[in-house]
């Protein structure tokens, strides 16, 4: 009988509105890990990105590129259907802060009633990661006033500050 699932597997999900430095190091931990990780670019239309699906989708692949087993893929949906999808049972999620444990129990609590089969693996953000965040990433972006590269250099890889700043700069010419 062949398993509905690969036990060595994990999807790990999120926006990447962009990928940090954060994100890198739990993929690349995890890569150690599992023996195959999918990134999910979850599309929600109800929420407020600053880049397209397809734009972080390249992002993420050429972040993960140097990862042979790791793949890049978007999904909408609910989230337990797609790590179906990827022949997993494994939800994997960093976390940052207390607040994100609070949330991603919630979360894990919901999934479980979703799907009693998909199991919630946590790997703790490394320290020097901890504090990074999308949003915090994109208000950086926005509000400094010399150097961008330079002040975000710690939080994300040159290909996305070039992203960003070309983003911005657009944003800025449309309004």
């Amino acid at each position: 009988m062949t398993p509905k699932h690969n036990p060595l597997s994990a999807v790990y999900v999120g926006s990447f509105d962009p990928i940090s430095l954060g994100h890198l190091d739990i993929i690349r931990r995890a890569s150690n890990i599992f023996e195959h990780v999918t990134v999910g670019i979850g599309v929600n239309p109800d929420k407020t990105l600053l880049f397209s699906a397809a734009e972080r989708m390249c992002m993420c692949q050429e972040s993960v590129s140097e990862f042979p087993n790791v793949d890049v893929r978007t999904f909408d949906g609910l989230t337990v259907d797609f790590v179906r999808q990827c022949n997993s049972r494994i939800l994997l999620r960093g976390v940052r802060t207390l607040t994100d444990m609070e949330q991603e129990f919630t979360m894990t609590l919901a999934n479980r009633v979703l799907d009693e089969e998909i199991e919630s693996v946590f790997l703790m953000s490394a320290e020097r990661y901890a504090h990074i965040s999308s949003s915090l990433i994109k208000q950086i972006a926005k509000m400094a006033r010399d150097d961008v590269s330079t002040r975000l250099k710690d939080f994300v890889q040159r290909p996305i500050i070039e992203a960003l700043v070309q983003k911005l700069r657009e944003q800025k010419k449309s309004h």
